[in-house]
């Protein structure tokens, strides 16, 4: 989480067009309070507000020079915000601590009564195919089903059974033998997972 924490602060700190125009017309030469804000067309205090937050982030520094500090731009620090964001190797850990799943446990509790059995089937299809990974944990990986199977299965949920099988095959998550002789779930990365 602490490179989270750094990626956050980074984009804190650039998410302010006078910042980014700061950066900017830092990335071609070092200036002192008084340019940037003689340039900019605001007050010296703005400036050095900004230029605190964008020294916090790590993004700029400042050389003392006779009676003025010159703020630079740290171009390392930039250059290795941007091999984080592409090594995309943290993205993980920092899912590992959210809760992926509180989207379709409050799907499920919407569509499902408290037997389990579907209120309606979702006509949204986003939500449709929460409700269908749901239902196709009935089905045992690697088990062929007959069609009489599926549908005794499937009405524990509704009574439409014909509807919950062709949108279970639909969305790839049950296969079909030719001619309906019998039924499978799909092994995918998804479905392991359950």
């Amino acid at each position: 989480m602490a490179d989270a924490n750094k990626l956050l602060t980074f984009f804190k700190a650039m998410a302010d067009a006078n910042r980014l125009k700061i950066v900017g017309l830092l990335s071609k030469r070092s200036y002192t309070v008084e340019q940037l804000a003689a340039i900019l067309g605001l007050g010296a205090s703005t400036i050095s507000h900004h230029l605190s937050k964008l020294s916090d982030a790590g993004l700029v520094s400042a050389t003392a020079q006779s009676y003025y500090n010159y703020y630079s731009l740290n171009t390392e620090k930039i250059e290795a915000v941007g091999r984080s964001l592409l090594s995309m190797s943290d993205f993980p850990a920092i899912e590992d601590s959210l809760d992926v799943e509180a989207y379709d446990r409050q799907v499920l509790s919407n569509y499902l009564q408290p037997d389990g059995r579907l209120k309606t089937i979702p006509a949204q299809r986003k939500k449709l195919l929460i409700v269908l990974r749901h239902l196709v944990k009935e089905f045992a990986p690697g088990t062929r089903y007959s069609e009489k199977e599926v549908n005794q299965a499937l009405s524990k949920y509704h009574d439409d059974t014909a509807s919950l099988r062709r949108e279970l095959i639909s969305a790839g998550l049950m296969a079909r033998a030719p001619g309906g002789s019998s039924y499978w779930r799909v092994e995918s990365e998804e479905s392991n997972s359950d």
